[in-house]
C-alpha cells in the first residue's frame, strides 16, 4: 500500500511507539516532560493516583480540556471547556475494533447556551497559536485524513516481553484486591445532578462466606480493607466468589480505593472488622 504523506507538514509518521499513560506520568514526574495536555481524565481514573499528583505538581505548564471542574482543572494553568458527547459528532471504536460514527444529538439551535468547541477544534486552535499547521479545521477533514492513512498493513507487534508475575498468596486476614468502577460513582460528570447521583448503587465490599468467617465479620458488618497508604471501610455483602479475594467499587467512596489505600487490583490487602481497625493494642496487666 502506498500512502500519501500526512497533511500536518511532515513527510512521515514516527516508527517507534509513543509513551503509554504510565510512561507519560513518570516522564512528567521526573521533569522530562515540561508540559501536559490532559483531556477528560481525573487523577482517580489513573492506575497510580499518587504518582499522577506528583507529576502534576512537577510539570511546568498544564492545559486541561474538560466539561466539569475537578482536581486536574484546579491545578491547570489553562482550562478549555469542550463539548459533551451529545453536543458533537465523532467516532467510537467498539469492542470488535469496528469504527462507528455518530452525529450530534443536540443541535446548536436546540441549546440554551453557545456551543462549546469540540476537542479536535481546540487542538487545531492550540496548533494555530503555536504556528503548527495541522490542517484539520473540522471533523470532515479529520475523517478524510484518517481514511487517507488507510488500514495498517505492516508487521504486527511482537509478543510481550514481560512474563507474568507470581500470583499473590494471601494468608489468613489477607486478601487479593479486586474491583472496578461502577457506571455511576463519584465521577465529576454527575456534579450538579442530584437526581442522577441518587440512583448510584450502594458502595459495598464483597468477600466469600469462608473469607468473612476467617476475618471475623458477617454480612452487613463494616469491613476494613487496609493497604500500604490507608484504610477503606465499607459495609460487607457476602457473595459467591473465590476465597481470600475482596472486591471493592474503585471510585464510590472517599477519594477512591487507589488513593485511600495505595493498593491496586491484584495486590495484597489486609481485611478485618472496621471496629477494630483503628484501635491500638491493649496492654495486659500482669
Amino acid at each position: 500500500m502506498t500512502r500519501s504523506p500526512p497533511s500536518g507538514g511532515v513527510a512521515g509518521l514516527p516508527h517507534r511507539y509513543g509513551r503509554d499513560t504510565g510512561q507519560i506520568v513518570e516522564a512528567a514526574a521526573t521533569g522530562e516532560l515540561q508540559a501536559l495536555l490532559v483531556a477528560g481524565v481525573e487523577t482517580a481514573d489513573l492506575p497510580d493516583p499518587a504518582r499522577a499528583r506528583a507529576a502534576l505538581d512537577e510539570v511546568g505548564f498544564l492545559v486541561s480540556l474538560e466539561l466539569r471542574p475537578g482536581e486536574i482543572t484546579r491545578k491547570s494553568d489553562v482550562v478549555l471547556p469542550v463539548a459533551a458527547v451529545a453536543e458533537k459528532a465523532g467516532t467510537f471504536l467498539n469492542w470488535e475494533g469496528r469504527i462507528r460514527f455518530f452525529e450530534a444529538a443536540l443541535k446548536p439551535d436546540q441549546m440554551t447556551r453557545r456551543p462549546a468547541p469540540t476537542d479536535a477544534r481546540v487542538l487545531q486552535m492550540l496548533a494555530d497559536a503555536m504556528d503548527v499547521h495541522l490542517g484539520l479545521p473540522d471533523l470532515r477533514t479529520v475523517r478524510a485524513e484518517i481514511d487517507r492513512l488507510g488500514a495498517w498493513d505492516g508487521p504486527r507487534a511482537t509478543e510481550p516481553l514481560e512474563t507474568a508475575a507470581a500470583l499473590p498468596r494471601p494468608a489468613a486476614g489477607e486478601a487479593v484486591l479486586a474491583g472496578h468502577r461502577l457506571l455511576l460513582d463519584q465521577g465529576v460528570l454527575q456534579q450538579g445532578d442530584e437526581a442522577l447521583a441518587g440512583t448510584r448503587h450502594a458502595a459495598r465490599a464483597r468477600v466469600s462466606s469462608a473469607t468473612a468467617a476467617e476475618a471475623g465479620v458477617k454480612d452487613g458488618d463494616l469491613l476494613a480493607v487496609t493497604g500500604p497508604e490507608g484504610v477503606v471501610e465499607l459495609p460487607l455483602q457476602i457473595s459467591d466468589m473465590p476465597d481470600r479475594v475482596v472486591w471493592l467499587p474503585l471510585n464510590s467512596t472517599g477519594g477512591g480505593v487507589a488513593s485511600d489505600t495505595g493498593a491496586r487490583p491484584g495486590s495484597l490487602v489486609r481485611i478485618g472488622p472496621a471496629t477494630l481497625a483503628g484501635e491500638a493494642p491493649k496492654e495486659v496487666e500482669a
